[in-house]
């Protein structure tokens, strides 16, 4: 388990959650809202280049307020930057971290 999955499933304490999300979130057993917003990290992290007025609406419409938008929106930029300077500088993850990534190849 990555050190992601790891810390949302002591979170959430659902396992099963954390495996449906590792293996097909599009297939997990999530709310609307949730659903809502993982569409719209994915296309931020993916295609950011891509996004119109209708993907904030499509959360507004899901029930997130414009600040909660806001910290999806940060918090998806947030992890795309950090990843890129990770891997940029060819960062290595240090003690279980660097294991857990070495299990996801």
């Amino acid at each position: 388990m990555t050190h992601h999955a790891a810390g949302l499933a002591r979170l959430t304490n659902d396992d099963a959650l954390v495996e449906q999300l590792l293996t097909d979130w599009r297939q997990a057993s999530l709310s609307d809202a949730d659903r809502a917003m993982l569409v719209y990290a994915e296309k931020l992290t993916r295609v950011p280049w891509e996004m119109i007025e209708a993907d904030v609406t499509a959360l507004r419409a899901a029930g997130f307020s414009d600040a909660a938008i806001l910290d999806i929106n940060q918090v998806t930029g947030y992890y795309a930057f950090v990843n890129r300077l990770a891997d940029g500088l060819g960062v290595e993850l240090e003690g279980t971290h660097a294991d857990e990534k070495e299990d996801t190849k």
